[in-house]
């Protein structure tokens, strides 16, 4: 009697080729056969050669969602554009989210209530609690990276009142947290979130120096780059960013290019235009960094604080950066909004959902107006194989099939 193991394996790449990533654990459970054409799917030679869309996780309205961007046709008159594809994932619709973090296949959640971490394999539908050594705070910003043995850990960095306080890392292998003994001589101002690269988180940082004396002291301030590295458990030296920053106020936000390279976005906040550019690492490590110009453009409004987590595509030159849409006094309600943005004055705008509104002011740009969440979206996202030891929460369950 034929039964589905003895499909050919043409169809089964077909099938695994239209099933979202969060299901493909399901699939994998079928046979031998499938789960090892699953693999194929997603780590081998085809996989790379079949990437032609960005593929990540976003956080909307504090639910974590995946998101499928295809950028195929977004220069074509004839409504050949796709709209991306966004699904809350089931398997977390019980966990409300307040951020996100990917790193090695990983997603490290922050949960809104502040009393637990969860650590996500989604591949292989694996997850982990994680619990504080004392208790997490609402202004927390974490990075997940790992070392030079692929031993993974989680770094927290606690604030007060918007200044740096302290830093704790957790160690996946112990299952315990730690303080860090450092003290630098710059920021990480919130709510600039830091980004991992081959195990090493980097985070934009902020240095200070104060000019003058008495009432006629000026402080000053230049922005840099700093890489946490999880093998020495220290921060690098300050590495340069590819821009004037000196005493100039301005927005940088950063993002990883397929595991192999940093992009930066940098804004001026007294633009009239609202030119914005993006440049890419031509190299980098710890100690040294080396950029070069992706794309600069004017798109006649800036990004908000808050927002402006985005993706580049190298291939079609593109950027797509998150945001709500531009703010009208006449609105009622906001819109969470994906900014496509090109060669030759290219710009694009896509209404990827209402946002919601938070009930609370926010200060930016005036006292009145309504908080409103922002999309929140990772960097592009690569599957693992990295196994989580079993720690599950509530309603979600560990499957494997090896």
């Amino acid at each position: 009697m034929t039964t589905i193991a003895d499909l050919p394996g043409d169809l089964v790449e077909e099938i695994l080729s239209r099933v979202p990533l969060t299901s493909l654990r399901a699939t994998r459970s079928t046979c031998k056969k499938w789960n090892a054409l699953s693999k194929n799917q997603i780590f081998g030679k085809k996989a790379t050669a079949a990437r032609k869309q960005f593929m990540g996780f976003m956080m909307k309205d504090s639910r974590l969602c995946s998101i499928e961007f295809d950028l195929q046709g977004i220069r074509n008159d004839d409504g050949n554009f796709v709209d991306p594809s966004i699904k809350q994932v089931s398997i977390l619709n019980q966990v409300e989210v307040s951020n996100v973090f990917h790193c090695d296949g990983l997603l490290l959640c922050v949960l809104e209530d502040n009393s637990r971490l969860l650590v996500w394999n989604p591949y292989l539908g694996q997850a982990r609690w994680i619990q504080p050594r004392n208790t997490f705070l609402r202004h927390d910003r974490y990075a997940l990276g790992y070392d030079k043995n692929r031993n993974h850990k989680i770094l927290r960095i606690f604030y007060v009142i918007d200044r740096v306080s302290g830093f704790e890392i957790y160690d996946f292998s112990s299952n315990s947290w730690k303080v860090l003994h450092v003290t630098p001589d710059w920021e990480i101002m919130p709510p600039r979130r830091g980004v991992s690269l081959k195990g090493n988180t980097y985070f934009p940082a902020q240095k200070r120096t104060i000019a003058g004396v008495g009432t006629r002291r000026i402080i000053k301030s230049e922005d840099f780059l700093v890489c946490f590295d999880f093998t020495r458990e220290r921060f690098g030296p300050l590495l340069p960013l590819p821009f004037h920053s000196y005493n100039v106020r301005l927005f940088v936000y950063l993002s990883c290019v397929r595991d192999e390279q940093l992009a930066v976005l940098y804004q001026r906040l007294d633009t009239y235009d609202g030119t914005i550019e993006f440049c890419v690492t031509d190299k980098i490590d710890s100690n040294a960094v080396s950029w070069s110009m992706f794309l600069k453009q004017v798109i006649g409004f800036t990004v908000k604080p808050c927002a402006g987590s985005f993706f580049i595509d190298q291939e079609k030159k593109v950027a797509v950066v998150f945001d709500l849409d531009v703010y009208k006094k006449v609105k009622e309600c906001r819109y969470q909004t994906a900014h496509i943005i090109g060669q030759d004055g290219y710009l694009k705008s896509v209404n990827i959902g209402q946002a919601r509104d938070l009930g609370r002011t926010t200060g930016v740009p005036s006292s009145v107006v309504k908080g409103f969440c922002f999309p929140l979206v990772c960097s592009s996202y690569v599957p693992s194989l990295v196994q989580l030891q079993i720690n599950q929460p509530q309603g979600i369950r560990n499957e494997s099939y090896d």
